[in-house]
């Protein structure tokens, strides 16, 4: 007998966006989002990085949006509450310590956990470097900065681009088994982009781009 369905994290209806002049990256895409790991996938150029943007309502687009329960259009402070999504190419933080930079991107975090984040920085190696601003630190040590924050959070809705991209591969291989275990949670969705597919981790769902109309992409009915 199947296993009854669990709601979406995240449920998309009817999303439509474009660049001005160009293609429309979703012309009335719908999706749920469920627990777990899901993949968007797409080449290099394809929109993965806008598509986070929109979940994460950080650009305007038509349609709705509904994250635990709080639609983006109705409810925006409770929505972006629950997200965690950090620009890679951003340089606002550059100026400040890894901890501060930490501080910054958890703040009104109520889950977020020190003893899980306290974790993540010494298996991503990261403990010699916390006291330094991080425009010091290397590109694949500034993001091991951004994804502690990120898996340490408590937040419903986890967006990351590309998040390998700079790592060596000690710290890819941490970053598997912690996603491994992160997979398993029954109240947080994370969403990973990616030009390459991934095989390293159990996921619930994946996207792919370029969007069909409608997707069903949360875990799998057992």
């Amino acid at each position: 007998m199947n296993a009854p369905a669990l709601a979406p994290i995240l449920d998309v209806k009817d999303l439509c966006f474009a660049h001005p002049g160009q293609p429309a990256l979703a012309a009335g895409w719908s999706a749920s989002i469920g627990a777990g790991i899901t993949l968007l996938y797409g080449d290099t150029g394809s929109g993965k990085s806008t598509l986070l943007r929109l979940m994460a309502g950080r650009l305007p687009a038509e349609g709705r949006l509904t994250l635990a329960g709080a639609r983006l259009d109705a409810e925006p402070e409770v929505y972006l509450r629950n997200v965690f999504f950090c620009d890679p190419t951003t340089d606002a933080l550059d100026q400040v310590s890894a901890v501060a930079c930490t501080a910054s991107l958890t703040a009104g975090d109520a889950s977020f956990s020190e003893a899980a984040w306290r974790t993540l920085i010494e298996g991503f190696s990261l403990t010699p470097h916390l006291d330094k601003p991080m425009y010091m630190l290397s590109t694949g040590s500034r993001r091991k900065v951004w994804l502690a924050a990120a898996l340490a959070s408590g937040r419903a809705l986890t967006l990351l681009d590309e998040p390998t991209g700079g790592l060596d591969a000690a710290s890819i291989r941490f970053l598997w088994r912690a996603f491994a275990r992160l997979a398993e949670g029954p109240d947080r969705a994370i969403v990973v982009a990616s030009a390459a597919r991934i095989d390293s981790v159990p996921l619930s769902g994946s996207i792919e781009l370029p969007l069909r109309s409608t997707s069903h992409v949360g875990p799998c009915a057992q």
